[in-house]
């Protein structure tokens, strides 16, 4: 039995226009899984801080032209593995499979990342880029 994902926040609101454009490119590049539960756990809380990532880091900057959804992941998992967000890391490593890149391809990236942001970083980078392989099953 599936159950219908929620159209309204926690208060009772619907959603804005921005709000279903950014909560679709999310599930495109995250999966339905991971956000479904984000958004579906979402109290009245926090919800605001869901809405803000979703209106505008996932409708206005991931929907922008110019750049494409590689090129968009390429850049995310450089600046996540240099500031050290492992648990922000493993979900844009999943994107960036589901947006195309390969397993070299991000090899390559974490590469870059050791001589520009240190060793360190790119170890843990290699470390759950790899969890997320294995979760993958690639």
């Amino acid at each position: 039995m599936t159950t219908t994902p929620p159209k309204t926040a926690p208060d009772g609101t619907p959603f804005t226009e921005k709000f279903e454009r950014g909560l679709q490119t999310r599930r495109d590049v995250l999966g339905d899984e991971y956000v479904s539960a984000s958004v579906d756990k979402a109290t009245e809380y926090n919800f605001p801080m869901q809405q803000l990532v979703t209106e505008y880091c996932w409708d206005e900057i991931w929907n922008r032209p110019g750049l494409t959804r590689q090129q968009r992941s390429i850049l995310n998992l450089g600046m996540i593995s240099a500031l050290g967000r492992t648990h922000e890391l493993k979900l844009h490593v999943r994107g960036a499979i589901n947006n195309g890149l390969t397993k070299e391809e991000l090899r390559e990236i974490f590469m870059q990342v050791a001589i520009y942001c240190g060793v360190p970083a790119a170890i843990d980078s290699f470390r759950t880029a790899q969890e997320v392989f294995d979760e993958m099953g690639i």
